[in-house]
């Protein structure tokens, strides 16, 4: 069990509402019973700042199921919210706990806080953590990225061009129309079958067409945005704003996810911590969906019988925990809600 504290993922001081699809409630109701945390207090003070995922780590053992958790709360309709300063008491139905507002304090919000009603979907972790990163990186299927056009050429040669240099491309066959400039991070192959899953690519710029094409097919390109320096071979995809949806609403999955690994890092670092973003080798073929939590797994090495000298596999144990917030074909994006101890790439999911 994850020991979780409220306020670590509160880093964006958003006010905390909770959505409660009813499809998800049925669902739950196959699960065994909702139980409390040993640790569980009996009230709790919302405080800014806080999010779905540390109020639900602070009463339940498993936060996923943090809908359960609210469900009854009829007297709370669309013109209520959380706010700063309401208590939370656990209350007894027949056996369920539940969280209901006892008490509501009279506190200044500050700007930034508003008012929301209770099935708004408002994010469970820190937008910051996400939205930026939907932004700059992607997976785009090994085939279809080969056929896109790339820089061949840049204006007097430069090995790096940035903002306001001139690149060159065939294959784009149009005068007028604006790219993103993309560079393949890693392929991405699953560990298990050696599958082909896709291209991790970085955005690292955007380019505009500035030319007709020559009588060798080449069209030329002004460099409008970099983040990095342009490199003969990075790619040309036509533009497409990625958003970050409104709201993540961690929930346990669909189907029962197996053999599911963490395959690479966003950051490159050997040492994956929490809040750190990995790209995972299932996807939408899988039937993941954004939201879904998983729990990472790592098996420690094998140990030696005393008495038998004989080696000994040890169980997997427990080490983390992570949300699925973007889903491709084959592969998704997570983010890594805990981590009790530091992961690797390799680490293995499962559904909790």
């Amino acid at each position: 069990m994850l020991q979780n504290k409220v306020g670590r993922l509160g880093r964006a001081g958003l006010l905390i509402t909770l959505l409660m699809p009813t499809a998800q409630l049925d669902a739950a109701q196959a699960e065994p019973p909702l139980t409390l945390s040993a640790t569980a207090p009996d009230h709790y003070t919302v405080q800014a700042g806080d999010t779905v995922w540390d109020i639900a780590s602070l009463f339940l053992p498993d936060p996923w199921r943090w809908q359960e958790l609210w469900a009854g709360n009829e007297h709370l309709d669309d013109a209520h919210a959380i706010e700063p300063g309401d208590v939370l008491s656990v209350v007894w139905d027949e056996g369920r706990p539940t969280l209901r507002v006892t008490e509501r304090s009279d506190v200044t919000l500050s700007p930034s806080l508003r008012r929301g009603p209770l099935d708004a979907a408002i994010p469970a972790i820190p937008q910051a953590q996400i939205a930026p990163f939907l932004r700059q990186h992607r997976v785009v299927e090994s085939a279809a990225l080969a056929q896109t056009p790339f820089v061949v050429a840049t204006d007097a040669n430069r090995l790096l061009s940035s903002v306001g240099d001139t690149l060159y491309s065939r294959g784009i066959g149009v005068s007028t129309g604006t790219y993103h400039l993309v560079r393949q991070v890693a392929a991405l192959i699953d560990p298990l079958t050696e599958e082909d899953l896709g291209m991790f690519v970085t955005d690292i710029g955007r380019a505009s067409v500035n030319s007709v094409l020559s009588s060798e097919g080449l069209s030329a390109l002004m460099v409008t945005q970099a983040r990095q320096e342009v490199r003969l071979g990075d790619h040309l995809l036509p533009v497409e704003e990625v958003m970050a949806q409104a709201a993540y609403h961690p929930q346990a999955p669909a189907v029962l996810i197996e053999n599911a690994q963490m395959i690479a890092v966003a950051s490159g670092m050997t040492q994956i911590g929490a809040l750190d973003i990995v790209a995972i080798n299932r996807g939408a073929r899988e039937s993941v969906r954004e939201g879904d939590v998983l729990m990472i797994q790592q098996r420690p090495p094998p140990a030696e019988d005393l008495l038998t000298t004989q080696s000994l596999a040890l169980p997997d144990r427990q080490a983390g925990v992570l949300m699925v917030f973007a889903v491709f074909d084959r592969a998704s994006f997570g983010l890594v809600l805990e981590a009790s101890r530091p992961l690797a790439v390799g680490d293995a999911l499962r559904s909790p």
